[in-house]
């Protein structure tokens, strides 16, 4: 069953201006590289549709969702911190693209796909239940598990986080919720700077030092990652897809190649098809350096397809 691919042309709209690493011209990376590769006829291709208040406000509060509307501009652009502007077009660019994910739980939960890859911006996973942050307005992966979880009464969702940088904010809605696992690494001591050691122990977030390399990684995720979700026994596996760590990436300092995303999602599909009648979803997060960006979503796509 081919995956399903959910986008959106007004996803391009959003943009914080022509310096912003977070650009329009990441998705037109990852589309020429699907199109270059021969991959994208093998996908079965949507538009995304736009989340509702009820959607969002399974995760984010009130107060936040009303104050980005009041807060949207007409023209230019309004800054809410140094690295994340609304433009006019951002918020129904966010809500489609938590909606991406919400189309995605329903295809896949009604047998339609068995993974799916939600190629939509902004993204989502610094977004926290109050709080715009690090180039995300909502939390889209969080957005799709509070979903899963209410619609189709799932009791172990897990997520995988492998962007460079923390997620911080799907680690704040989820800690301490025993439906939820949540593995990830990121780089140490660059944004957002949050200490995790502490964390939740329903939270395997590990830090990991500048230049660390795929090898690396490979052995963290063999030694902490599997065990543990071969002992959670997830319904469903949600993936915060960056691929800021590759080494030619500037937003950070890690030393992955495309051969390692493709790695680690094709031990994420093993688990899912072991436990979860093979249900992944992946939603585009990090990823700055474009032909990078476009060439590692290749891998992370044929290895979501078995390609």
């Amino acid at each position: 069953m081919p995956t399903l691919y959910i986008t959106h042309p007004e996803c391009h709209l959003h943009e914080m201006g022509s310096w912003h690493p977070e650009c329009p011209q990441r998705l037109d990376a990852i589309n020429d590289q699907l199109l270059a590769s021969g991959l994208m006829g093998l996908l079965q291709a949507r538009e995304a549709t736009p989340a509702h208040d009820a959607d969002i406000l399974r995760v984010h509060t009130p107060g936040y969702l009303e104050s980005l509307r009041k807060l949207a501009p007409d023209q230019g652009y309004r800054e809410l911190d140094p690295d994340t502007y609304l433009n006019p077009h951002t918020l129904p660019a966010a809500f489609l693209a938590a909606g991406a994910g919400i189309e995605a739980v329903d295809a896949i939960m009604s047998k339609e796909a068995t993974t799916a890859f939600c190629a939509v911006r902004p993204p989502g996973h610094h977004a926290r239940p109050g709080q715009a942050m690090g180039f995300c307005f909502f939390n889209n992966l969080a957005v799709a598990a509070a979903y899963a979880l209410e619609k189709y009464q799932l009791q172990r969702i897990a997520i995988v986080d492998f962007d460079v940088h923390h997620g911080n904010g799907t680690e704040e809605m989820f800690a301490e919720d025993p439906r939820i696992l949540m593995c990830g690494f990121y780089q140490n001591n660059i944004f957002p700077n949050v200490h995790t050691a502490n964390s939740a122990g329903n939270m395997v977030n590990i830090p990991v030092d500048a230049y660390t390399d795929g090898a690396v990684v490979r052995q963290l995720v063999k030694d902490v990652w599997m065990p543990r979700l071969d002992a959670f026994q997830p319904e469903l596996i949600l993936i915060s897809a960056g691929f800021d760590a590759h080494r030619e990436d500037d937003l950070g300092q890690l030393g992955l190649v495309e051969s390692d995303f493709s790695w680690i999602t094709r031990n994420i599909v093993d688990v899912a098809d072991s436990t979860a009648q093979g249900r992944v979803i992946s939603f585009l997060e990090g990823g700055y350096a474009l032909s990078a960006l476009g060439r590692s979503v290749v891998a992370h796509i044929k290895a979501l397809s078995k390609l």
